[in-house]
């Protein structure tokens, strides 16, 4: 496998456990909200179908494909309730090159490798307004960077205003950069870390 390997994180009030197959039984109820799909597209997924998702996602990508998937449920720490989920796609990041200038020799030196991490939140519908999405995220981005994630980003939809505070919450700022019609938002290489 590619990157690291996602384990238990937790926050004063979340528990952001790694993804297995049997929570689809309970991330179904949690997910079961059209208006979840507004901006990220798709309708809820039956338990079967969310089962089917969370053993792909568990299995992870084919070797040859160079990227990690990283998925947990979060939890509530006070009583054990899913309220939703965080997941990265950590793969090498392009390469970068710094060239002296041509009375030095214009020498081109390619920059150290590192690693860039895909973010994305999802609450529940009856868990939102709580500040768990932008708790989880924290999470998430600190546990990223901690495990040698060189660049955060994520893609958000220009008008889910939601999403773009906590990704602002978090230190992620929005680019002019796009991705399938998304604002891409990234950390800049000059944040606390």
């Amino acid at each position: 496998m590619y990157g690291p390997i996602a384990e238990t994180i937790a926050t004063p009030r979340l528990v952001l456990e790694p993804l297995a197959v049997h929570h689809a039984d309970e991330m179904a109820v949690v997910l079961d909200d059209p208006r979840l799909h507004h901006f990220i597209g798709g309708e809820p997924l039956t338990r079967e179908e969310l089962r089917a998702r969370y053993e792909h996602l568990v299995a992870g990508p084919a070797p040859f494909h160079q990227e990690c998937w990283l998925n947990w449920v979060v939890r509530r720490a006070r009583d054990g309730q899913a309220v939703g989920y965080v997941q990265a796609t950590v793969k090498p990041a392009q390469p970068g090159f710094t060239v002296t200038p041509r009375a030095a020799g214009s020498t081109v030196t390619p920059s150290p490798a590192r690693n860039v991490a895909s973010v994305a939140w999802v609450i529940g519908m009856p868990f939102q307004g709580f500040g768990f999405a932008g708790e989880a995220a924290h999470a998430l981005v600190g546990w990223l960077l901690a495990h040698g994630a060189g660049e955060i980003v994520a893609a958000i939809h220009p008008e889910n205003a939601a999403s773009g505070a906590v990704a602002a919450r978090v230190g992620l700022r929005p680019t002019a950069e796009t991705a399938d019609g998304e604002t891409v938002w990234r950390l800049p290489r000059d944040a606390p870390r």
